[in-house]
């Protein structure tokens, strides 16, 4: 395995993005278990993406307009509809000390949605893997499906991270009432704009 492929993941895995923001939102919001609990339900999110690109189904969304389209606009929905809830102070990230207990179900379902409904993974990934599988390469298939492990590896431990520095400083946030109004406000921002870059997003 190159050094390249591993950095290449690992630039592409800390970037801020949909999943990274919602991992977060979950340690700040629940704390550390909950934040491992959406990096583990993000990184599940990954694996329809990654099996349409070793499949070559990836191939038949990049040239199917219709297809694309109604995935995309499922994505910007639920982006548009997971910032209202934290602005709402109702949805997955709403950082409340008292705040009951939300469902590991509940925490998976939505870290899974996030990643599924965002068309360009799949492209993302048709045009990444096969970067660095040669084309004299005589397991491809086991190939690929070796690198696509290290990337899920990755993706769980980078988020994991992340989600547990926030869980960290939770208690310095939850005391601090304009804080939470701005990492709210914050985190709803992010996620229109990941809606919107989606929404302009072509194939």
């Amino acid at each position: 395995m190159s050094i390249e492929f591993l950095l290449t993941s690992l630039i592409i895995v800390a970037s801020p993005g949909t999943g990274v923001i919602y991992t977060l939102g979950a340690g700040l919001s629940r704390g550390a278990r909950a934040s491992i609990v959406a990096a583990f339900a993000c990184t599940l999110g990954i694996i329809p993406h990654m099996a349409a690109a070793i499949t070559g189904l990836a191939a038949v969304l990049h040239t199917s307009a219709v297809a694309f389209e109604t995935l995309k606009y499922l994505g910007v929905a639920y982006l548009l509809y997971m910032a209202w809830n934290t602005l709402k102070e109702k949805g997955g990230l709403s950082i409340d000390e008292d705040a009951a207990p939300r469902s590991t179900a509940r925490t998976i379902t939505s870290g899974i949605l996030i990643n599924i409904l965002n068309p360009k993974l799949s492209i993302f990934f048709f045009a990444f893997l096969p970067q660095f599988v040669s084309t004299t390469e005589p397991h491809a298939l086991p190939k690929m499906l070796e690198l696509s492990g290290v990337f899920m590896l990755m993706t769980f431990v980078v988020f994991a991270i992340y989600g547990v520095f926030a869980a960290s400083v939770r208690s310095h946030i939850v005391s601090r009432p304009k804080v939470l109004t701005w990492m709210r406000r914050s985190f709803a921002a992010a996620f229109v704009m990941l809606g919107a870059k989606l929404a302009l997003a072509d194939r």
